[in-house]
């Protein structure tokens, strides 16, 4: 692989959810995700009961890949960090980071992806590129969630 597609790709976005911080926070983990997210529904390989303590892994199986994730940090109502590797695709963090605003939320999340092959990388060039309307996607199905 060459060294540009080994530099790790740097996505961050900020959408606003009409919950507080607190309440917002569930959304973004692995089970508060169901509610919102089309063919989401983690697997984990070990008793879970609290989904967001750091070390707790699951899987989930979305647009034809499997992902393993591992949560990395928490600060519970605030901030919640993921590692996470598809195989043969890409691996790195996701981070969501939540604050309070008129409306509710203001949630950042930033995504750190590296292709895992020169095969891998125009898939996460593509998905860097469309990033904002990735996460405008996000929006919209949290506010179709809370209106339905």
């Amino acid at each position: 692989m060459s060294e540009q597609s080994r530099a790790p790709y740097r996505m961050t976005g900020t959408l606003e959810v009409e919950l507080p911080p607190e309440e917002a926070f569930r959304l973004f983990t692995a089970r508060g995700e169901r509610d919102w997210v089309d063919g989401w529904d983690p697997r984990f390989p070990a008793d879970t009961p609290d989904d967001t303590a750091p070390g707790t892994v699951f899987q989930t199986d979305v647009h034809g890949e499997r992902t393993t994730w591992v949560v990395a940090e928490r600060d519970a109502g605030r901030r919640i960090s993921y590692a996470r590797v598809t195989p043969d695709s890409r691996a790195g963090t996701v981070t969501v980071e939540l604050r309070p605003s008129e409306r509710g939320s203001l949630v950042t999340v930033t995504y750190v992806l590296t292709a895992l092959s020169d095969d891998a990388r125009p898939e996460l060039e593509s998905f860097a590129a469309g990033y904002p309307e990735f996460l405008r996607g996000w929006q919209e199905a949290i506010a179709a969630r809370a209106s339905g």
